[in-house]
Order: C-alpha cells, then structure tokens, then sequence
C-alpha cells in the first residue's frame, strides 16, 4: 500500500517562501511520477507541477512558473515543492499525488493517479 504524507505548509506573508514535502511510504514510492496540486476555498482542485519519474522532467502550471520548483530526493522517498514569491492567491490546501504519468486533465483531477496525500495548509496573508 503506498501512503503520502505532506508537510511543511504554514503561514506566510506576501513575498515570502515555504518549501513542502511529500514522503512516500509502503509499495514503491520511486516508481511513479509525484503531482502537486492545490485546492483554494471555493474552488476546483487544480495541478501545480508534476515530476515524470522517467525522464526527470518537470512540470508547472503557467501560475506558477518562475517562483515554484519541484525536485526529488529518491533516497529519502521525498518530493519537494519550493514555494517562492507566494501571493496571496497561492493560498490552499496542497496535495502530493503518485500518478502513473504527468498528464492532467482538468475536468478528471484523478486521472492517472495512484494516491493521494492528505494535504498541508498554506496560507499566504500580512
């Protein structure tokens, strides 16, 4: 059974940065693809960035880009996502994903994906 743990999310004034983590425990952590996604108040979840487990090639929404880095450690089973320049429209519940590839589909959130975390809050206020 693959679990996901998220952590490393807080409170944080404009500008600033958090970095947030994803571990994976149980079946084969390092064989899937790891997807960032967020959720803010009153709004559908959407994809953040994704790290294809193949090719190492990273993904980010247009949002985003410029101020977000996904990166994988294999050997402490941990994706990150360093959150730079947060605005406070960057606020939401973020969640990791295994996913079987990077391809998102906005009206099926849950395609291709293996398991979720449970999310950590950021918050992103003066």
């Amino acid at each position: 059974q693959l679990q996901l743990v998220e952590s490393g999310g807080g409170l944080v004034q404009p500008g600033g940065s958090l970095r947030l983590s994803c571990t994976g425990s149980g079946s084969r952590f390092n064989d899937y693809s790891i997807g960032w996604f967020r959720q803010a108040p009153g709004k559908e979840r959407e994809g953040v960035s994704c790290f294809n487990r193949g090719s190492g090639r990273t993904d980010y929404a247009d949002s985003v880009k410029g101020r977000f880095t996904i990166s994988r450690d294999i050997s402490k089973n941990t994706v990150f996502l360093q959150l730079n320049s947060l605005k406070p429209e960057d606020t939401a519940v973020y969640y990791c994903a295994a996913k079987y590839s990077c391809v998102t589909k906005p009206d099926n959130i849950d395609y291709d994906v293996r398991s979720w975390g449970k999310g950590t809050r950021v918050t992103v206020s003066s």
